[in-house]
């Protein structure tokens, strides 16, 4: 059964929250010691391995690419690897597929395996998933205390859930997003978790719409640039999360953002909200 099958609708007002970099203070560490390893460990980047990661964590982190999905961003710094460093098989067939594929997940990746007709294709696609799975099993031994919510964003989850309904709606593994959220007393805070299983943010946006929220009824709170691109896709309203600013952004949240929201005033602030948040990731 659908994770939106399930959902039963309790308020006029509608609240997304996306998981790393925005609720949870994790995505630094996700990345630096689980995503950019893994993948010079699948693909014998030993060589070149300082360069590379710190270019995985500047698309990753710190620029307008922020918080884009782990197979695009896979597919982008194996392409630039390609490019600069050394031969990646079949490279472009891994580009073609994150562009274009409906679901970017271990799932789809393996419908993609199993209907690839060249063994190119599928052994960067095998390795894709190879990695992915062993980007999971690395975030799990993490230790526990590099996996914290961010200052003040149980404060800001449980004053939302007061008022409108809470949605999760997160690029990242469903499995670690539940546990985190779930050990932290955070997840009670919240009706429906949408997760990389569950499609693209702005499809689950989309398909949240479907029960009957008015659009301007509706808040994307977000660290990444992907996060209001979502929102903008959907015409829906965005609130940032300022990366090295998330615990003021949180405070904000609370005392000025949600209560223009539910007042029907948020229009007045987004245009500065906006460019608020592209300044802070240089753009």
């Amino acid at each position: 059964m659908s994770v939106f099958a399930s959902f039963e609708k309790r308020h006029d007002y509608l609240i997304c929250v996306d998981s790393d970099g925005c609720a949870m203070d994790t995505m630094n560490c996700k990345h630096i010691h689980c995503f950019g390893p893994c993948m010079v460990t699948e693909w014998a980047l030993e060589q070149w391995e300082e360069p590379i990661l710190r270019r995985w964590n500047d698309i990753n982190l710190f620029q307008m690419t922020r918080g884009i999905n782990r197979f695009k961003g896979l597919a982008m710094a194996l392409s630039e690897i390609d490019r600069q460093y050394t031969p990646i098989v079949g490279v472009r067939a891994l580009q073609h597929w994150a562009d274009t594929a409906p679901a970017l997940s271990n799932d789809g990746l393996v419908k993609a395996i199993d209907a690839a007709e060249d063994e190119d294709t599928k052994l960067i696609l095998q390795k894709a998933l190879q990695w992915s799975l062993a980007v999971n099993e690395s975030i799990t031994r993490l230790p526990e205390e590099l996996k914290l919510p961010f200052p003040g964003a149980a404060e800001g989850l449980a004053a939302a859930a007061k008022i409108a309904d809470v949605a999760v709606v997160s690029s990242a593994n469903r499995d670690a997003v539940e546990e985190e959220w779930e050990k932290y007393g955070i997840l009670s805070y919240t009706d429906i978790l949408l997760a990389q299983d569950c499609g693209s943010k702005a499809h689950c946006i989309a398909e949240m719409l479907k029960f009957g929220y008015e659009k301007d009824h509706v808040l994307m709170v977000g660290d990444a640039p992907g996060d209001c691109e979502a929102a903008e896709k959907s015409g829906v309203w965005f609130y940032p999360i300022l990366v090295n600013w998330e615990e003021e952004s949180w405070t904000e949240f609370v005392e000025k953002a949600l209560p223009m929201f539910i007042g029907n005033e948020y229009s007045a602030c987004q245009t500065e909200k906006k460019q608020i948040f592209v300044e802070n990731l240089g753009g």
